[in-house]
């Protein structure tokens, strides 16, 4: 995952009322402490697809045949991507405080074909591990990446119009569930980056577009709107606009979701297996993001947020913010260790479930991902640290 520059350090406005003025570090380590925390849920849904290859799960999650701890594991993961793009939009707005539009926009650019970049590259030889590569994946970092362009752009809106434009592509994006485009049709290609998974060749080289983009767009616009929020109320209030956000997003879910009319595909009733029929409920379309999907997993990631800041500085959010401090670093590290000890595992023993190696229960994925935190850790506080040190060096703040 990608954080934009420490940068986002920034005073509450003098004269704020509810409340004295905090350090702007607590606020910075609320945000960090929630990156940390993506990071740490998204080791889970990785180790998953690198054990567990073999029962790989669609999208929806089809609650009639999966296993349901399966169901409630891959589940887990789903808050992952929509709070790190709105912690992103978010960062961008607070970067901005201490910079003009115009540097932020640049910044905004060029960190952004940065990650295009290391998607093409970096990240997606940690998912292959072949080179030249046979097959690229358009995933979350390309999705990030494209988000931040855009934003580049649509931050020189007002404010409200901006606002504007991520609530209708946030909550319009399904009206156009319905164009569904062709290999060879004209405009396939653009059509399935933007908003239909597909699959197109070029070069001779095959591209997936597992993230389409116009979801996210929507999405890292609301979290820069919401940033005046972190620069001019004193954190009481903003704690509790946190959470009636967040609670509200949760509940305007459940409505929406048990009117079945829109946002998702229909949910529905397994006879005699009331579980299955919660799994139904509960299994939304992540590619890309639909308006139910989206609902939960911010509103999860607003209540979070606050409790993070009202936590000031403990020792769960320090642990995780050193995370949430170098979230590529950590990003790019966990993908490379996962996959070396995929490849040891398959040249000891070999495929053993059809062409790939697995694991046969899933409490071992578990085991992996217990096993895995601290070590990782240990790497990611040493690289977060050397970013605060050594300012000099202008790359760092990429990663």
């Amino acid at each position: 995952m990608a954080s934009l520059a420490r940068d986002d350090q920034v005073a509450i406005a003098p004269g704020a009322a509810d409340g004295a003025v905090p350090r702007s570090t607590t606020r910075l380590m609320s945000i960090d402490a929630l990156r940390g925390l993506v990071m740490v849920i998204m080791l889970l849904d990785h180790v998953r697809e690198t054990w567990f290859l073999h029962l790989q799960v669609s999208d929806p999650m089809d609650a009639r045949t999966i296993m349901p701890a399966l169901f409630f594991t891959r589940l887990t993961s789903t808050v992952c991507a929509p709070v790190f793009v709105a912690l992103t939009g978010l960062s961008a707005y607070l970067y901005g405080r201490k910079h003009t539009k115009a540097e932020t926009s640049e910044f905004l650019l060029s960190r952004g074909l940065f990650l295009m970049f290391l998607e093409l590259t970096f990240v997606g030889f940690a998912w292959s591990a072949k080179f030249p590569p046979q097959t690229l994946w358009l995933q979350v970092i390309w999705a990030i990446g494209v988000s931040m362009i855009a934003l580049a752009a649509l931050l020189h809106l007002p404010r409200k119009a901006l606002i504007t434009v991520g609530l209708v592509i946030v909550c319009g994006h399904n009206l156009l569930d319905g164009i569904v485009l062709a290999p060879g049709d004209a405009y396939y290609v653009p059509w399935a980056m933007l908003h239909q998974r597909g699959v197109f060749e070029v070069a001779g080289i095959t591209v997936k577009t597992t993230y389409p983009v116009i979801p996210w767009i929507g999405v890292i616009a609301l979290g820069y709107g919401l940033g005046p929020w972190f620069s001019s109320l004193a954190p009481a209030e903003r704690q509790r606009r946190l959470l009636r956000l967040g609670f509200g997003m949760i509940a305007a879910f459940f409505v929406l979701r048990a009117l079945n009319i829109y946002g998702d595909k229909p949910w529905f009733v397994v006879p005699g297996e009331p579980l299955r029929t919660v799994m139904s409920f509960l299994a939304l379309t992540k590619y890309p993001p639909s308006l139910l999907f989206l609902l939960p997993t911010l509103g999860l990631g607003a209540v979070a947020l606050s409790q993070f800041e009202r936590l000031e500085g403990g020792n769960l959010s320090r642990w995780l913010s050193i995370l949430g401090g170098a979230p590529m670093f950590f990003y790019l590290l966990h993908l490379y260790v996962l996959k070396a000890c995929y490849l040891v595992a398959l040249g000891i023993w070999g495929p053993n479930k059809g062409a790939v190696f697995g694991v046969d229960h899933l409490y071992v994925v578990w085991l992996w991902y217990a096993a895995l935190i601290v070590p990782l850790y240990f790497p990611t506080r040493w690289f977060s640290n050397l970013k605060k040190r050594r300012k000099d060096i202008w790359w760092l703040k990429y990663l």
